[in-house]
């Protein structure tokens, strides 16, 4: 017999301890793509498998997230006290619409960044790419990450 495991739970579990290492990837990926950047390094393979791996990383991260919205009391309670009412209420609000939205274009940057930096012809505008769409994209993810809330609390 299987133990009771409450699904929700382990979504929002994995949801925030991912967000760890969503944030160390977005992170190192910047770094790299900066540090490139200014030391006008020649663009490499281990840059493409970096700036893929934070791509994929952040996609999983949004499957994830959508996980958690759709179960979460916070979008229950949207769904019964109407957007309006919800939108007055700081902490719903956050959960309902600041922090998916920002994090939705945070990814859209990512994604944008990554497919952009493939088109250029030269490893200083595809490191210069990487840097500005990458570095957008971690300071969304700072300003919108709810720091107390992560591991489930």
């Amino acid at each position: 017999m299987l133990p009771n495991i409450n699904i929700k739970i382990m979504i929002l579990q994995l949801h925030s301890y991912w967000a760890y290492i969503v944030l160390l990837v977005l992170l190192v990926a910047f770094a790299n793509a900066l540090f490139a950047f200014i030391k006008k390094r020649s663009y490499k393979d281990l840059d493409m498998r970096i700036a893929r791996f934070t791509l994929i990383i952040m996609h999983f991260q949004l499957l994830f997230g959508f996980g958690v919205y759709f179960v979460s009391s916070y979008f229950k309670s949207a769904k019964a006290i109407g957007m309006g009412a919800a939108m007055k209420d700081k902490t719903t609000r956050f959960f309902i619409m600041e922090h998916p939205m920002v994090m939705i274009l945070a990814i859209v940057l990512v994604t944008v960044g990554f497919v952009k930096h493939k088109k250029q012809p030269v490893s200083l505008g595809r490191f210069k790419t990487l840097t500005i769409y990458y570095g957008i994209a971690l300071l969304l993810v700072l300003s919108r990450m709810p720091w107390g809330q992560l591991f489930g609390k």
